[in-house]
């Protein structure tokens, strides 16, 4: 019996701490993730490999995680994107101008983002269903 692949992330933080905690947290949780510094750099990587969900920070140097989300409609499709940001006019930007994305705003508990990303694959999967 094969077991299906773990979920793969991409999460695109800028502040070194957070990266790491998310991605200790997700890890943990079962996922296969990727980090990258700055949206300019999760481009490549969406061009070359394939995620189930690209959890991005909204305000980054360089290009912001709207601008990222709005790139990776265009190059991976079937990439769910989630945000999280500390801001709470950003949360409503990103509401407007992605509304198929989730919004988690900071400060949260690394359990509720687990729970919103379990959220976001149990959605995926029934859509497919």
């Amino acid at each position: 019996m094969t077991s299906n692949p773990a979920p793969r992330i991409l999460l695109a933080e800028d502040e070194e701490a957070m990266r790491s905690y998310l991605e200790r947290a997700l890890t943990n949780a079962g996922y296969e993730v990727s980090t990258v510094d700055r949206g300019t750099d999760a481009i490549p990587l969406l061009e070359k490999e394939q995620f189930d969900l690209l959890l991005s920070d909204i305000v980054m140097p360089e290009m912001d995680g709207i601008e990222l989300a709005q790139r990776c409609a265009e190059i991976s499709p079937r990439t769910k994107v989630m945000f999280i940001t500390g801001f709470a006019a950003v949360s409503l930007r990103a509401s407007r101008e992605q509304p198929h994305a989730k919004v988690l705003s900071k400060p949260f508990h690394l359990r509720d983002l687990v729970l919103e990303v379990e959220r976001v694959f149990e959605d995926q999967r029934e859509a497919t269903l």
